[in-house]
């Protein structure tokens, strides 16, 4: 027979296993955001770090070549950020709903915020006006009126609608570039297309001519690409608890059912 105390000491070791399983586990859980399907029978996946930095749609493909001006910028101009996103807060919304009526990149919402942040009244040392800073010719021909009566480029719904307009045909210009549509916008088009022919590609990005436009243009596509990239995590960037590390991946093997994240190894019963 099997004496009591040995049974009580099976069922204290077994507790104690099956303690710590589910303390790893939930260690895994808080830390990497969810398990792989894998552990519950499903396909493997990639885990989600809740903390780690998510970018929209049409900038993921520049994570790794902006991710470091991205982390500098959300450290150096806080406050500055802050002010904008807190002065754009009756602005976005409008802007969003006028870009995707007309079938525009969401991310265009930014715009005005690096433009004038959100003042009407704004005026460049060029002449430009309003909250997308139209020069009086572009603006005309995007359908703006300008009279001693008025100036539409101060009315943030029709010069969101000529701002995207303007985006309309740059896109179709650049092969639904985004960045250099951007970039067209700040420098205006011949200027990039000289940057184009100075590259010597056939069809290259922002990147490939980036040192061939202007100063001021170079940081107000890379400004952009911050803005917008705060904006999808700007509650975590408030909370201080922007991770601009990859996500981590969590693999079970097959088998023994082994978790694994970063150095962190567990084996399920």
């Amino acid at each position: 027979m099997i004496s009591k105390s040995r049974v009580l000491l099976g069922l204290i070791i077994i507790f104690f296993i099956v303690g710590f399983t589910t303390s790893a586990k939930s260690l895994i859980e808080t830390r990497f955001g969810y398990l792989s399907a894998a552990a519950t029978g499903g396909e493997p996946a990639e885990a989600v770090n809740p903390l780690s930095v998510i970018y929209p749609a049409n900038l993921q493909q520049y994570r790794a070549k902006s991710r470091e001006y991205v982390e500098s910028f959300s450290k150096k101009k806080r406050e500055y950020i802050i002010y904008i996103f807190e002065k754009g807060e009756n602005y976005f919304s409008k802007a969003a709903a006028i870009l995707d009526e007309r079938g525009m990149p969401a991310e265009l919402e930014m715009i005005p915020a690096l433009e004038s942040q959100f003042d009407a009244k704004a005026v460049s040392p060029a002449g430009a006006v309003g909250y997308y800073q139209f020069m009086g010719e572009l603006a005309r021909e995007y359908g703006l009126h300008i009279s001693s009566k008025g100036d539409e480029r101060k009315n943030f719904v029709k010069a969101t609608i000529a701002a995207s307009k303007f985006f309309k045909d740059q896109l179709t210009y650049f092969n639904n570039d985004l960045l250099l549509s951007v970039a067209s916008y700040n420098c205006g088009p011949g200027r990039v297309r000289v940057a184009i022919k100075k590259s010597g590609k056939t069809d290259p990005d922002f990147w490939d001519i980036k040192r061939y436009l202007p100063f001021e243009t170079r940081k107000f596509v890379m400004d952009f690409i911050a803005f917008n990239v705060i904006g999808t995590n700007y509650d975590k960037f408030l909370n201080n608890q922007l991770d601009f590390d990859e996500p981590p991946f969590i693999q079970v093997e097959e088998g023994d059912s082994t978790l694994r994240a970063d150095s962190l190894t567990v084996k399920a019963l």
